[in-house]
């Protein structure tokens, strides 16, 4: 664990004499190399704790790839937007530093909130001094519309708790923040701020990068509807992005590693070798 600029990251490296061509019980294999192993990089979704998002790198870990797990405060997803803009910008510097700029990157982003922080980490490269090596996007449980009643089972799912203290509470910040959203949308159109883009879904479907991207998804999610996210990568494909899609009956948000373990994990890793062995 460490701290990019006063923000908690996770940063996992591959044991020292890790063998990268073992087979385990899934009988998969990454034929890497060890001077450029792939990274992986994880965004979690708004109140997430690191405990959750480490069983997603920990696919990644055993497989002998490099994890870096983030998950962007809620303050900052919420109603502190334009702070997401100066996370982007350190994290990428944070990657030339480790000299990633040459080991291949994968982005596995969750929910809107991880969504979000892709889309600024994306916005981000674009002014970076050294480019890179993006190979691919997948989104969990993700992109949505923005839906008062979709911010309102987050934040309840956020609060937990007592029932009557949560139902109050989950109201209040729904009505609060939505009233900075309509404000949001009003001051843009006023004076439009070109790097700040609060809206995953819609800001998204214009992404100039079209590196491979997995969308993993469920008809059972009650946060963010399958349809959403339909719209959203036949949008890209149109666009000319390479697009693969997973969707499930009935795992629940950001359930579905848990309740579809195998095919999961078979998805991820044979949608990971594509993109290392592309041309992008």
């Amino acid at each position: 664990m460490a701290e990019l600029d006063n923000l908690e990251y996770f940063l996992k490296f591959p044991k020292q004499g890790f063998c990268y061509n073992q087979i385990d019980d899934n009988d998969f294999v990454f034929v890497v190399n060890e001077k450029k192993v792939p990274v992986i990089l994880l965004f979690g979704w708004a109140g997430c704790k690191d405990k959750y998002l480490a069983k997603y790198s920990e696919i990644y870990e055993r497989k002998g790839l490099i994890t870096l797990r983030y998950i962007a405060p809620v303050k900052c997803l919420f109603w502190k937007r334009y702070q997401m803009i100066t996370i982007a910008e350190n994290l990428v510097k944070f990657l030339i530093d480790l000299n990633f700029d040459n080991n291949p990157i994968i982005v596995h982003c969750f929910s809107n909130g991880g969504a979000f922080m892709y889309q600024n980490f994306s916005l981000a490269l674009n002014k970076s001094p050294k480019p890179l090596q993006i190979k691919g996007v997948i989104f969990d449980s993700a992109p949505g519309r923005r839906r008062i009643i979709s911010l309102y089972r987050a934040i309840s799912a956020i609060l937990q708790g007592n029932v009557f203290y949560n139902v109050f509470m989950s109201f209040i910040m729904t009505m609060f923040l939505s009233t900075i959203w309509i404000y949001e949308v009003i001051s843009n159109c006023i004076n439009p701020r070109p790097n700040f883009q609060s809206n995953p879904l819609e800001n998204l479907k214009y992404e100039k990068n079209k590196w491979p991207q997995l969308f993993i998804y469920s008809k059972n999610d009650n946060l963010i509807p399958h349809t959403d996210i339909e719209y959203f990568a036949d949008f890209r494909k149109k666009m000319g992005v390479d697009v693969t899609t997973i969707c499930y009956d009935t795992s629940l948000h950001v359930k579905h590693l848990p309740e579809n373990r195998q095919s999961y994990m078979k998805s991820v890793y044979n949608f990971i070798n594509k993109c290392l062995n592309g041309k992008n």
